[in-house]
């Protein structure tokens, strides 16, 4: 199996990583930290992958897709969404502390389309994160995973990621945060890119 990262430009495989399947329901869309709250909230619907769809033409860094490669072509198998820090609702996080004044870049949601997970998918995605940032000039890149000491996270909440997941990816602990997710602490964990 060949996976390959790269910049997630094509609408249509960000949907079908973000998406929902049915266009009338209501889901994230990665939206949730990228967006103040209040337009979060307002956002419905159709609204939502509407303005994804805006972001992704404008040329907005959005995230990275992992493709997989196959005799017919590809598919596309995993999303993470890294933008820089101010450009998320983490530049104004109560429970996600700063640590410094670099203008590091963000990732927080690294999802992996059912059947093509247990095969390295996420560790390749966060690694094309790093990558991606560290070609627009970010000189750190954080993350926000939960501590979970081994233990099982429930899926729908294993979007942060894992604290192992980015300690193999390099990534150091930075702080703590009084954020908790599926009643694991989450840490933030940082890694130089200078």
């Amino acid at each position: 199996m060949t996976i390959d990262v790269r910049p997630a430009t094509i609408f249509a495989d960000i949907a079908t990583m973000v998406g929902p399947k049915k266009p009338t329901s209501n889901v994230c869309w990665c939206l949730s930290y990228r967006i103040p709250s209040k337009q979060n909230r307002a956002l419905v619907r159709e609204q939502r992958g509407e303005y994804v769809k805006e972001l992704c033409d404008s040329g907005v860094p959005l995230g990275v897709l992992a493709y997989e490669m196959t005799d017919d072509g590809e598919d596309v198998v995993g999303w993470a969404a890294v933008s820089p820090r101010t450009d998320t609702t983490f530049a104004r996080n109560r429970k996600i502390p700063h640590v410094d004044d670099l203008p590091a870049w963000s990732v927080w949601c690294i999802r992996v389309r059912p059947g093509h997970r247990q095969k390295g998918i996420s560790h390749a995605l966060l690694g094309g994160a790093v990558e991606f940032a560290r070609s627009h000039g970010a000189p750190a890149i954080e993350g926000y995973p939960v501590d979970n000491h081994g233990e099982k996270v429930d899926l729908t909440m294993a979007y942060v990621g894992t604290r192992g997941l980015f300690e193999k990816a390099g990534f150091e602990w930075a702080a703590d945060t009084t954020s908790v997710l599926d009643g694991f602490p989450r840490v933030l964990m940082r890694k130089s890119l200078g």
